[in-house]
Protein backbone atom coordinates (compact mmCIF):
# COMPACT_ATOMS: atom_id res chain seq x y z
CA UNK A 1 0.00 0.00 0.00
CA UNK A 2 1.47 3.47 -1.15
CA UNK A 3 0.63 6.29 0.88
CA UNK A 4 0.55 10.30 -0.06
CA UNK A 5 2.87 12.00 3.35
CA UNK A 6 0.54 15.29 4.43
CA UNK A 7 2.65 18.11 3.33
CA UNK A 8 2.76 20.66 6.36
CA UNK A 9 2.29 24.21 5.35
CA UNK A 10 4.05 26.84 7.16
CA UNK A 11 2.98 30.26 7.43
CA UNK A 12 5.64 32.62 8.06
CA UNK A 13 4.22 35.75 10.10
CA UNK A 14 5.81 38.99 8.44
CA UNK A 15 6.37 41.46 11.45
CA UNK A 16 4.17 44.34 12.08
CA UNK A 17 4.88 47.49 10.13
CA UNK A 18 7.24 49.89 11.83
CA UNK A 19 6.32 53.68 12.09
CA UNK A 20 8.42 56.32 11.10
CA UNK A 21 8.73 59.87 10.10
CA UNK A 22 9.69 61.09 6.89
CA UNK A 23 12.70 62.06 8.45
CA UNK A 24 13.42 59.51 10.37
CA UNK A 25 13.23 56.77 7.45
CA UNK A 26 15.26 59.24 4.69
CA UNK A 27 17.64 59.07 7.27
CA UNK A 28 18.03 55.36 7.55
CA UNK A 29 18.45 55.49 3.80
CA UNK A 30 21.13 57.67 3.63
CA UNK A 31 22.87 56.19 6.15
CA UNK A 32 22.17 52.96 4.39
CA UNK A 33 23.88 54.22 1.32
CA UNK A 34 27.10 54.94 3.75
CA UNK A 35 27.70 51.56 5.24
CA UNK A 36 27.63 50.00 1.81
CA UNK A 37 30.70 52.93 0.76
CA UNK A 38 32.13 52.42 4.06
CA UNK A 39 31.98 48.49 3.78
CA UNK A 40 33.51 48.52 0.65
CA UNK A 41 36.42 50.29 2.26
CA UNK A 42 36.52 48.11 4.99
CA UNK A 43 36.54 45.28 2.95
CA UNK A 44 39.86 46.90 1.40
CA UNK A 45 41.41 47.14 4.41
CA UNK A 46 41.02 43.63 5.37
CA UNK A 47 42.28 42.08 2.15
CA UNK A 48 45.19 44.31 2.61
CA UNK A 49 45.71 43.12 6.14
CA UNK A 50 45.21 39.46 4.92
CA UNK A 51 48.14 39.76 2.31
CA UNK A 52 50.63 41.08 5.26
CA UNK A 53 50.91 37.16 6.49
CA UNK A 54 50.57 35.63 9.63
CA UNK A 55 46.94 36.64 10.92
CA UNK A 56 47.34 35.78 14.22
CA UNK A 57 49.63 38.96 15.10
CA UNK A 58 48.08 40.89 12.62
CA UNK A 59 46.23 43.85 14.64
CA UNK A 60 45.55 45.72 11.26
CA UNK A 61 43.52 42.06 10.31
CA UNK A 62 41.76 41.60 13.48
CA UNK A 63 41.03 45.83 14.13
CA UNK A 64 38.72 45.60 10.03
CA UNK A 65 37.33 41.97 10.89
CA UNK A 66 36.03 43.86 14.13
CA UNK A 67 35.01 46.94 12.12
CA UNK A 68 33.56 44.72 9.00
CA UNK A 69 31.41 42.97 11.68
CA UNK A 70 30.22 46.26 13.22
CA UNK A 71 29.12 47.82 9.76
CA UNK A 72 27.20 44.95 8.79
CA UNK A 73 25.14 44.43 12.26
CA UNK A 74 24.39 48.06 11.35
CA UNK A 75 23.57 47.36 7.67
CA UNK A 76 20.95 44.89 8.81
CA UNK A 77 19.22 46.98 11.40
CA UNK A 78 18.92 49.91 8.96
CA UNK A 79 17.89 47.18 6.47
CA UNK A 80 15.17 45.89 8.73
CA UNK A 81 13.97 49.57 9.18
CA UNK A 82 14.13 50.08 5.34
CA UNK A 83 11.88 46.94 4.71
CA UNK A 84 9.26 47.23 7.76
CA UNK A 85 9.62 51.12 8.57
CA UNK A 86 6.35 52.67 7.00
CA UNK A 87 5.85 56.59 7.14
CA UNK A 88 3.23 57.37 9.85
CA UNK A 89 2.14 61.24 9.76
CA UNK A 90 0.52 63.09 13.25
CA UNK A 91 -2.77 63.87 12.32
CA UNK A 92 -2.40 66.81 14.15
CA UNK A 93 -5.97 67.15 15.84
CA UNK A 94 -5.02 68.11 19.13
CA UNK A 95 -4.38 64.82 20.59
CA UNK A 96 -0.42 63.40 21.70
CA UNK A 97 0.05 60.80 18.78
CA UNK A 98 2.87 59.65 16.96
CA UNK A 99 4.98 61.88 15.19
CA UNK A 100 3.28 64.93 16.99
CA UNK A 101 5.46 67.80 19.27
CA UNK A 102 4.38 68.75 22.27
CA UNK A 103 5.46 71.29 24.79
CA UNK A 104 5.09 70.25 28.71
CA UNK A 105 5.44 72.76 31.07
CA UNK A 106 6.34 71.99 35.04
CA UNK A 107 6.18 75.00 37.48
CA UNK A 108 8.04 77.28 34.88
CA UNK A 109 10.38 74.48 32.84
CA UNK A 110 9.40 73.86 29.89
CA UNK A 111 10.03 70.95 27.66
CA UNK A 112 9.81 69.96 23.99
CA UNK A 113 10.06 66.72 22.01
CA UNK A 114 8.68 64.90 19.06
CA UNK A 115 7.19 61.38 20.28
CA UNK A 116 8.58 58.73 17.35
CA UNK A 117 9.08 54.89 17.57
CA UNK A 118 11.93 53.26 19.56
CA UNK A 119 13.70 53.16 16.51
CA UNK A 120 13.90 56.35 15.97
CA UNK A 121 14.36 57.67 19.49
CA UNK A 122 17.39 60.32 20.15
CA UNK A 123 16.56 62.15 23.37
CA UNK A 124 19.80 64.76 21.92
CA UNK A 125 17.54 65.51 19.13
CA UNK A 126 14.69 65.97 21.40
CA UNK A 127 12.93 62.36 19.87
CA UNK A 128 11.44 60.37 22.79
CA UNK A 129 10.22 56.79 21.84
CA UNK A 130 6.14 56.31 22.56
CA UNK A 131 7.63 53.68 25.19
CA UNK A 132 9.53 56.37 27.22
CA UNK A 133 8.49 57.68 30.40
CA UNK A 134 7.25 60.92 29.01
CA UNK A 135 5.75 58.89 25.63
CA UNK A 136 3.73 56.56 27.95
CA UNK A 137 2.58 59.59 30.07
CA UNK A 138 1.63 61.75 26.99
CA UNK A 139 0.10 59.46 24.65
CA UNK A 140 -3.47 60.26 23.57
CA UNK A 141 -4.14 62.76 25.55
CA UNK A 142 -4.96 66.44 24.67
CA UNK A 143 -3.41 70.25 25.11
CA UNK A 144 -4.08 71.36 28.41
CA UNK A 145 -4.15 67.97 30.30
CA UNK A 146 -1.78 67.64 33.51
CA UNK A 147 -0.25 64.17 32.99
CA UNK A 148 2.21 62.35 35.69
CA UNK A 149 5.13 60.79 34.37
CA UNK A 150 6.36 57.81 36.17
CA UNK A 151 10.72 57.33 35.86
CA UNK A 152 13.02 55.57 37.86
CA UNK A 153 13.40 59.13 39.40
CA UNK A 154 10.09 59.01 40.20
CA UNK A 155 6.95 60.68 39.60
CA UNK A 156 6.69 64.53 38.69
CA UNK A 157 3.48 66.51 37.11
CA UNK A 158 3.83 68.26 33.80
CA UNK A 159 0.84 70.03 31.75
CA UNK A 160 0.98 69.54 27.86
CA UNK A 161 0.68 73.37 26.80
CA UNK A 162 0.71 72.87 22.86
CA UNK A 163 0.62 70.00 20.49
CA UNK A 164 1.29 69.95 16.92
Amino acid sequence: MITKAKSAVTTVKRPDPIPMTKAGLDKARVDYEALQIKREEVLIRLQAAREQGDLSENGAYTSAKFELASVDREMRRLGYLLKYGVVTTSTNNGVVGFGSTITLQKDKKTMTFMLVSGFESDPGAKKLSEQSPFGKAVLGRREGESVVVTAPAGETSWKIIKVT
